[in-house]
């Protein structure tokens, strides 16, 4: 007899509800897009989802297989990480455009009294 908290079944014993939406296939959700080379170390698989050439991490970083959509949800939600991050531990955020600003001015500066 079943429990009060035990899920509905139908007659044939299987769970009660909406069938899923898609079945699961390993290979469409683990085979990301072609990658595009955008540099000597870095491609490009998804629009937006820059990485380092696995083949130049392999001898040092353990390479996982892990679902296409788990990978657009950790970039989808960097924003959020980096916001997160800077409200708990940063005293200041400094953006890249004020690093290179400030690269920019030493070289000019450094390159004026050397002339």
């Amino acid at each position: 007899m079943p429990t009060d908290d035990a899920p509905p079944v139908t007659a044939d014993g299987a769970p009660a509800g909406p069938p899923a939406a898609a079945p699961y296939r390993f290979a469409e959700q683990h085979t990301p897009p072609s990658p595009v080379r955008v540099s000597e170390v870095a491609q490009t698989t998804f629009e937006h989802v820059y990485e380092v050439d696995p083949r130049l991490m392999e001898r040092h970083v353990l390479q996982q297989v892990f679902p296409n959509w788990d990978t657009l949800r950790i970039m989808r939600s960097r924003h959020d990480h980096l916001h997160w991050m800077h409200q708990h531990f940063a005293s200041r955020v400094v953006t890249g455009s004020e690093l290179l600003a400030e690269v920019e001015a030493e070289t000019a500066s450094s390159g004026e009294g050397s002339a």
